[in-house]
């Protein structure tokens, strides 16, 4: 990622503007990554000229949907959205092994400070693959395709909840399978995490209309589908 690297912006009006996220960009300035020179806010702002201020988190290593605020009345009754669970947010992840065919993870998860909060994610298994990726005793590997939907968001929620039933999102660390990684890693030289934010719907805080916000898969995502020969219908896109 270079400083005059240019994002797309997937959506924008008078008030808010929403860019597709790469993986790998932080949203902001963080102390845990104080080495990092790159973030989606500074790039946004350059590139279109003013202040923009991000109405929700995306994990650094999460692709999509990002969406900010253009002015902090927009910005506060955005926020007030998200933390009231009127905003729908749907991602697409690759995950170990075959998932249920659809399911609920209802698992409290705990904060750094040792707080416990409640967190539930549905999700649907959209497709499976096998693939000759020989591991450990077996000679294939196998993969689900789903759809996710947090209805909380807590911190790494959908990492967390698909290691806790025993599927997590490739690419993942340190939540993920170590061994899965590694195999991407040095068989299609692949470490990207694949999960994705997809879509995002909510009733606009300033006009009242609803909005529909799609992000179109990136292609490091696109290539592990195809690794895999996973298709997407259009009425999952």
């Amino acid at each position: 990622m270079t400083a005059n690297m240019t994002l797309d912006v997937i959506y924008q009006d008078e008030y808010l503007i929403a860019v597709n996220k790469p993986p790998g960009l932080l949203v902001h300035r963080s102390l845990i990554a104080n080495d990092v020179s790159l973030f989606a806010l500074q790039l946004l702002r350059d590139q279109i000229g003013r202040p923009v201020y991000p109405a929700h988190r995306l994990d650094r290593k999460t692709s999509g949907i990002l969406l900010f605020s253009l002015d902090k009345t927009s910005d506060s009754k955005m926020q007030q959205l998200f933390a009231a669970r009127q905003t729908q947010k749907t991602y697409l992840a690759i995950l170990r092994g075959y998932s249920p065919e659809k399911g609920e993870i209802d698992y409290p998860l705990k904060k750094e400070n040792g707080t416990v909060q409640d967190a539930l994610t549905r999700f649907m298994t959209i497709a499976t693959a096998e693939i000759a990726l020989p591991a450990g005793k077996h000679q294939t590997s196998r993969y689900s395709l789903v759809k996710a939907r947090p209805e909380t968001g807590r911190m790494h929620q959908l990492r967390r909840h698909f290691a806790h039933i025993l599927h997590p999102i490739i690419g993942d660390r340190p939540h993920g399978c170590n061994k899965q990684n590694k195999l991407w890693k040095q068989t299609f030289n692949m470490d990207t995490m694949l999960l994705h934010a997809s879509s995002l719907c909510f009733k606009h805080p300033i006009t009242g209309s609803d909005v529909a916000i799609t992000a179109p898969l990136l292609p490091e995502f696109r290539r592990a589908m195809s690794i895999l020969d996973l298709h997407l219908r259009d009425d999952y896109r």
